[in-house]
């Protein structure tokens, strides 16, 4: 038996108040891989101090990275890189590590990256990260579980990604900016936190065109330059708490330092289930009416609904007046929270892909146990809408990718501590 933290939470709650939203998680880790490109300094703004982002910073610095982070900014410098080859006790708690195999590659000519683990959602293999790259030119073998990549230099090329793929984009765009010649990705992932990196890497140098759309060219260039580039706010967190604020009965909860605009799909689908909404240039405020409705939802890349807010979405449903179907099409295990939330009493019903919520059930709490980063947020929320005490376990995950969540909670009201338990 080992300590671990968990949430406790009292519920039900009603909230109220602004909660600042932290930089995004999911721009953030592709920035500070970005910086291996370069010898020169890169400077990063507005980091979010989420456990994710402090085990890549930790990755770097193994490999020989100075890094320096204080008042929300990264100082980066991989001039004194000479390691290829970042530890599997590391890589192994989160994906998002496999963004070094291209920048590694294109600047060293050798990566030697475990395979990645993260959380356990379903299948996610790297297979169109290492098509792409061989393309290239790369030579990729696995071995002992690592993904081994070498080449003197990468030559450009042509690829169309099978699917739509963040990380897979992100990694193949990294590799070209310095391979010799233009290379053309299509069928490329056109969220936010990809076009973010597009405009980073150009600000380093990388000429690069079509960033927002799904082709990219690029043309390799021979290095690139450091430069200081803020992080974008976290769409997935400002999205987390606006469910939670449409789902408690009386609340008013605004969320600022956003981008409305990348959350587009989420609005339209709240203000369809009758949630007040005001909208600012960066403040969003989300009203609690006791009419919300059930409305189904088909998570899909940027800029469809995001999977990473199924979790969060079903959680809000279970409040809702009607029957709501979620299907997820992106990762075909990420249901795993259904099963906790049916032990506080929500009426789910899974089938395949698809997830039938029948609103209005009352939840009660209860100990449940999260399973990955958005399954945390999920439990959270429904806690904070059931009766009685909820014990919130694993909340490690959770720690990836939301900074000190339950004080956000508590400066809205919400009944919620962090607790240290026995576990396994």
């Amino acid at each position: 038996m080992v300590a671990l933290e968990a949430f406790e939470i009292q519920g039900p709650c009603r909230l109220e108040g602004e909660v600042a939203i932290e930089g995004a998680k999911n721009f953030a880790l592709p920035a500070v891989a970005a910086s291996l490109l370069t010898d020169s300094p890169v400077r990063i703004t507005n980091a979010p101090k989420v456990q994710d982002l402090h085990t890549l910073v930790r990755i770097l610095q193994g490999l020989g990275a100075a890094v320096e982070w204080e008042d929300g900014t990264l100082a980066l410098r991989a001039r004194g890189v000479r390691r290829q080859d970042p530890p599997y006790d590391l890589v192994r708690r989160m994906r998002a590590s496999v963004l070094l195999l291209g920048p590694l590659l294109a600047r060293f000519g050798r990566a030697r990256i475990p395979l990645p683990g993260g959380c356990a959602i379903g299948q996610r293999p790297v297979d169109m990260h290492i098509a792409g790259l061989r393309h290239m030119g790369a030579d990729i073998a696995v071995e002992h579980g690592d993904l081994v990549a070498t080449a003197k230099r990468l030559k450009g090329a042509r690829y169309t990604f099978p699917k739509v793929t963040v990380t897979g984009t992100e990694n193949l765009m990294m590799a070209a900016t310095l391979a010799e010649g233009t290379t053309i990705l299509r069928n490329c992932a056109q969220e936010p936190e990809v076009t973010a990196l597009t405009r980073m890497l150009a600000a380093m140098g990388a000429r690069i065109e079509g960033a927002g759309t799904s082709t990219l060219t690029l043309e390799g260039v021979k290095e690139l330059q450091g430069c200081t580039f803020d992080v974008i706010p976290d769409r997935i967190e400002a999205g987390t708490y606006l469910l939670l604020g449409a789902m408690l009965a009386g609340s008013r909860v605004a969320v600022t330092g956003v981008h409305s605009g990348d959350l587009t799909s989420l609005l339209d689908q709240m203000a369809d289930a009758g949630v007040s909404l005001e909208i600012g240039r960066d403040r969003i405020a989300v009203t609690a009416n006791e009419g919300l409705a059930a409305r189904s939802v088909v998570t899909a890349p940027y800029p469809g609904f995001a999977t990473d807010l199924q979790a969060q979405y079903i959680a809000a449903m279970t409040q809702a007046a009607g029957v709501a179907t979620v299907e997820e099409t992106i990762f075909e295990n990420r249901f795993q929270h259904v099963m906790e939330l049916q032990r506080m009493g929500a009426d789910i019903t899974l089938s395949g892909r698809t997830a039938v919520v029948r609103g209005g059930a009352r939840l009660s709490g209860a100990p449940v146990m999260a399973s990955d980063l958005r399954a945390s947020a999920c439990l959270v929320m429904a806690a904070l809408a059931a009766d009685g005490a909820t014990l919130v376990r694993r909340i490690y995950h959770l720690d990836r990718g939301y900074f000190h969540m339950e004080k956000k909670l508590q400066a809205l009201g919400a009944g919620i501590r962090r607790v240290t338990v026995e576990g396994v």
